[in-house]
């Protein structure tokens, strides 16, 4: 599993600065969002499903948000390119830390509603499983304030 508070340090905070969709609500629901999805742990969806990287994000999803939302938001996907995050090789979400994190940030950029308060775990959980893991999703509001209270905490 990696430290959780090095994956802040290191990826998530320093990634979401790169491209200027940092702030400590984005960081928190971020790392509750990986925590709970993998555990910090797997890079492959168990049972052969479709998600990869530590948000366990499908390669659909990748791609969709690529041609249906960075498409039409071209300073973002200038900033995308720039650290070399293409669209075309999905794999990066399962090896390229860096690029899992922005692929995960925008997923929730392209959600209307904002993000919920940085202390309101509760709140994030409900958000998580509306918007990421879905109505569809085996996830619970309660997977993920059990998994990542403690790690918020840090």
């Amino acid at each position: 599993m990696l430290n959780p508070a090095q994956f802040r340090d290191y990826i998530v905070v320093p990634t979401l600065k790169e491209i200027d969709l940092y702030s400590k609500a984005a960081m928190r629901l971020l790392i509750g969002t990986a925590i709970t999805e993998s555990g910090l742990e797997y890079i492959h969806q168990l049972g052969n499903g479709p998600a990869l990287g530590v948000y366990q994000m499908e390669p659909a999803t990748a791609t969709d948000i690529w041609k249906n939302y960075l498409l039409y938001n071209l300073p973002l996907a200038e900033k995308m390119n720039h650290f070399n995050f293409y669209f075309k090789d999905q794999g990066q979400l399962v090896w390229n830390l860096k690029y899992a994190t922005a692929m995960c940030r925008i997923h929730y950029l392209r959600v209307k509603k904002p993000l919920p308060d940085e202390n309101d775990i509760l709140g994030m959980a409900n958000y998580w499983k509306k918007y990421y893991n879905t109505e569809k999703g085996k996830g619970s509001p309660e997977d993920f304030l059990n998994k990542a209270s403690l790690v918020l905490e840090l």
